[in-house]
């Protein structure tokens, strides 16, 4: 990958895009569904997964649809902008990051997957969406959230290692990341205590 072509713009979108990852739109969204606060329930994640168990569909997807869409934007523009693919990745990891170590709720977060999700399909939509289907699947078969985004991710970086590889290293840091963010669903998962929707 290239340096990035213009750093004062790259620096600028990573800051705005770990501004926009920091806001947490399942907090919102129960709000404006009158939902309790997702973070006191399941894994105390605020996400999707646990505003469809206090709120079912609607809210979860208008969650899922906005967590994306801070992701998906701010690489958008990167992308708009000219910026290298590596500045791209570099914004889109900031976005993921500011979701995961959110400055406006003391650094605590959520796992990433949604604003990851976003922000894949702005820099890489053929992995991304392999992935995705991936992620259906898993969750068509077993129903547990957390075990079908792990294996969503895991497999990120060997679809881009061969459909689009200027973004392997992108798909890797996030597998980290995520896989970390994880680490109490793995636990439960490998003692047979995740509970699925």
């Amino acid at each position: 990958m290239t340096l990035p072509s213009d750093p004062v713009l790259t620096v600028l979108l990573c800051a705005a895009a770990y501004l926009a990852g920091s806001v947490l739109f399942a907090l919102h969204v129960s709000r404006l569904w009158k939902l309790p606060d997702p973070r006191a329930l399941g894994s105390g994640n605020p996400g999707a997964t646990n505003v469809y168990r206090t709120g079912g569909w609607p809210p979860a997807l208008a969650t899922l649809v906005l967590d994306a869409a801070k992701g998906w934007l701010p690489v958008w523009l990167a992308h708009a902008s000219g910026l290298s693919v590596m500045a791209q990745a570099m914004v889109a990891l900031f976005a993921v990051t500011g979701h995961m170590i959110p400055v406006f709720y003391h650094f605590k977060g959520g796992k990433g997957v949604a604003t990851a999700l976003g922000a894949g399909l702005a820099l890489a939509p053929v992995t991304t969406l392999v992935m995705a289907a991936i992620w259906l699947l898993v969750m068509w078969r077993w129903r547990i959230s957390a075990l079908a985004s792990l294996i969503a991710i895991i497999s990120g970086p060997i679809i881009s290692a061969f459909i689009e590889p200027k973004t392997l290293p992108l798909f890797g840091l996030l597998a980290i990341l995520i896989v970390v963010r994880h680490r109490n669903n793995l636990i439960r998962l490998a003692q047979g205590r995740e509970t699925g929707l």
